[in-house]
């Protein structure tokens, strides 16, 4: 299985972006999806994941209320809407795939990662 992480960027705080997470070589649902983040000097962060069958999903205290996970099954994509930018969420993003289907915030339940995708959010 593969996963292509895409839509980082550079913007102002209290702006906008929507990441992807296109998996490629399996379906969603056989697969949980976590969004992961590493800033610069810190460990990686479980910032929003969703289980297989989508009907749990789940957020890191961090970004509660401000981002929110879904997916597009048609399109085996995995979104991550992010409002309300802070300086503080400047990292690199990763999307992770869990075969066990229910997802997390401890990345070590996810053998398969995407490369990543850099936000910037300036203040």
């Amino acid at each position: 299985v593969q996963l292509q992480a895409s839509g980082g960027g550079l913007v102002q705080a209290g702006g906008s972006l929507r990441l992807s997470c296109v998996l490629s070589g399996g379906t969603l649902d056989w697969y949980a999806i976590g969004w992961f983040r590493e800033a610069t000097g810190k460990k990686r962060e479980g910032v929003a994941w969703l289980s297989s069958s989508a009907t749990h999903s789940g957020y890191g205290d961090s970004v509660k209320g401000r981002f929110t996970i879904s997916r597009d099954l048609a399109k085996n994509t995995v979104f991550l809407q992010m409002n309300a930018l802070e300086a503080e969420d400047t990292a690199v993003y990763y999307c992770g795939a869990d075969p066990t289907g229910y997802g997390g915030r401890w990345s070590g339940q996810y053998p398969h990662w995407g490369q990543g995708t850099l936000v910037t959010v300036s203040s």
